[in-house]
């Protein structure tokens, strides 16, 4: 892995349509992510944060809410990240709504020819602004990156799409839509919900995973939504369903990713400090970068 890693902030609420989760850098950095990857060694470099109107600013309904707002800090975040990866560093996203993942996979794709992702998440954020029940774009970031939504997301960074569904792998999903629904049967997307971990263990699942997202790809990129974990292990997310991935096999899960060797761009994301408690999602995202980044016990 790159030991130079760059910090990038995105205080974005307007994908979810719910206030709070802006505040997510901010409680991730208070956790202590520098600290924490500064002792496992990196040189790190944090570049601020993106700038993001507030919601207050607008007044904004429809099919695809704070549409244009959601699209230009994304085409900011879209350049940062490209610029990190050209001047030889590993983008860290820290959310902020998972809309960002639009901007983040835009900004890697321009440097990664053919890009793997895993996405850990409850939910599988593939939906339209026609199968959409709430217009919220947090829940059509992945759709977005291949090729299915608005034509504003879709292009974003001038190119689309930025992602093959078969490098593609979803852990930990239990709410899906049924757009959703179809749309992962009509491409064959992969995905692991929790009757497979469940079922399988969550060591076979990552090894599985790790392969499907390995094979004829040139680097991988990470997509951490904190609502993956059950919610008594992160209560501070905006969008929380019970009988997610525990905290012992979230770890479990980055340490087996850290031991292949193939990230080259992660993003966490959904940390709500509102909803949390002392700070308590936001220290265990910061657990989980270190695991990530091949923090070990021994």
């Amino acid at each position: 892995m790159n030991d130079k890693i760059s910090v990038i902030g995105v205080p974005m609420d307007l994908g979810a349509d719910r206030r709070g989760v802006d505040m997510g850098p901010s409680a991730i950095r208070y956790a202590g992510i520098a600290k924490k990857l500064e002792r496992l060694g990196f040189d790190l470099k944090d570049t601020g944060n993106i700038n993001v109107p507030q919601p207050e600013m607008y007044v904004e309904a429809g099919k695809y809410k704070y549409l244009e707002q959601v699209v230009k800090a994304n085409e900011q975040l879209a350049e940062a990240v490209s610029k990190e990866i050209g001047d030889g560093r590993f983008p860290l996203v820290l959310g902020g709504d998972h809309s960002i993942a639009i901007g983040t996979i835009a900004g890697v794709a321009k440097h990664v020819q053919n890009l793997g992702v895993i996405w850990f998440d409850a939910h599988g954020d593939l939906n339209t602004g026609e199968t959409s029940p709430s217009g919220n774009i947090h829940g059509m970031s992945l759709a977005a990156c291949l090729g299915y939504g608005h034509e504003r997301l879709v292009s974003l960074g001038g190119f689309f799409p930025k992602l093959k569904p078969e490098n593609i792998v979803i852990i930990g999903a239990r709410d899906l839509d049924p757009g959703e629904r179809a749309l992962i049967k009509e491409i064959g997307l992969n995905v692991y919900t929790m009757h497979e971990i469940d079922k399988l263990g969550m060591a076979r699942v990552m090894e599985e995973a790790i392969k499907q997202v390995s094979r004829e790809t040139d680097g991988v990129h990470l997509s951490l939504d904190l609502d993956g974990l059950d919610p008594h292990d992160a209560p501070g997310v905006g969008t929380p369903v019970i009988g997610g991935i525990s905290y012992r096999e979230s770890h479990l899960a980055l340490e087996i990713l850290a031991e292949a060797d193939v990230l080259v761009s992660a993003e966490f994301v959904e940390v709500n400090p509102i909803l949390d408690r002392e700070n308590a999602t936001a220290q265990v995202a910061v657990e989980l970068i270190g695991s990530a980044f091949g923090e070990k016990l021994l």
